[in-house]
């Protein structure tokens, strides 16, 4: 387990904390994963480059995903190429629930070094951010090339090219023998107000945004993985001297694969009888893989 839990009174690992800044019409969030990210990655043996960038990509999910008002519903990041050496990289996040998966070539992988960059790894790759709302059962889905030199990067340009929104994300990775701790933090800027608005343009020289940009920017990947500041503490030396700033906790996050026998049965309830008789084996049972959590279920719907 990475680090010790934090006092009732402070946020620590595997929550999230929303914080405003009012006068400056900015919103922003923070997190800091040790244990719940050291669960999912426990789930595959994967080699160095990837935990670090599962790792980045899990910290972005939370991020993006705390920033729902809907219950229930879902935030799902996937970066995917054709012909780079990681081909798959999904996440999800849904009310403090969070799974990641990647599929990639070890081979390729190990021709390219210990710190291999992110074209390395995606190629000519797209990052796909889609906002599953389900009170109101609509789906938003932006689609960005996966350009920059980290998943981090592209989530930045996510928001200025698909929702119009100024933002700022830094992600921090510290991984080592005794487990993961990933920090990170989101800032954006919302001049027209949170919701009802359209946003007809990114005003990224917005004084406003310049300001919550140089204060924000200022955080240091040390800061975010740094087990003993606590995130009320990271968010105060940023923003101490604004009049007023505004911060909430947010749920406990959570390992949340929800593969389960009973839910691949109602899933596989769906098909038609001779598709489900061609899916069996020689045993009569459908073997069903969860990537997620590294599961095979043997599911015998007799």
């Amino acid at each position: 387990m990475a680090g010790s839990p934090a006092p009732d009174d402070v946020t620590g690992f595997d929550q999230t904390l929303a914080f405003t800044v009012a006068e400056r019409n900015a919103r922003g969030r923070v997190v800091r994963l040790g244990p719940v990210l050291d669960e999912i990655l426990a789930a595959h043996a994967y080699p160095a480059p990837i935990r670090h960038l599962l790792a980045e990509a899990l910290v972005l999910a939370t991020l993006l995903g705390s920033l729902l008002k809907d219950a229930e519903g879902q935030l799902t990041m996937q970066a995917q190429t054709q012909d780079g050496v990681v081909d798959l990289l999904v996440c999800d996040y849904r009310a403090g629930e969070l799974r990641g998966y990647a599929r990639f070539d070890r081979a390729r992988l190990d021709d390219l070094g210990p710190s291999p960059t992110l074209h390395a790894l995606f190629g000519d790759g797209y990052l796909a951010v889609t906002f599953d709302l389900a009170s109101a059962g609509q789906r938003y889905q932006g689609i960005v090339p996966l350009e920059g030199n980290t998943l981090a990067e592209a989530c930045e340009s996510y928001f200025v090219q698909s929702e119009q929104i100024p933002t700022l994300i830094r992600v921090g990775v510290d991984s080592n023998p005794a487990g993961c701790i990933a920090g990170g933090m989101l800032i954006q800027h919302l001049p027209e107000g949170e919701e009802g608005r359209e946003r007809l343009h990114v005003e990224l020289d917005h004084p406003e945004w310049e300001h919550i940009q140089i204060m924000g920017g200022g955080i240091s990947r040390a800061e975010l993985v740094d087990p003993a500041l606590d995130l009320e503490s990271l968010v105060w030396r940023l923003f101490h001297e604004e009049r007023e700033l505004r911060v909430d906790r947010g749920p406990k996050v959570v390992k949340g694969c929800r593969c389960s026998g009973e839910y691949y049965r109602s899933v596989l309830a769906r098909f038609g009888a001779e598709e489900r008789q061609e899916m069996r084996n020689d045993e009569g049972l459908i073997l069903v893989d969860c990537a997620f959590c590294s599961r095979i279920f043997e599911i015998d719907l007799d």
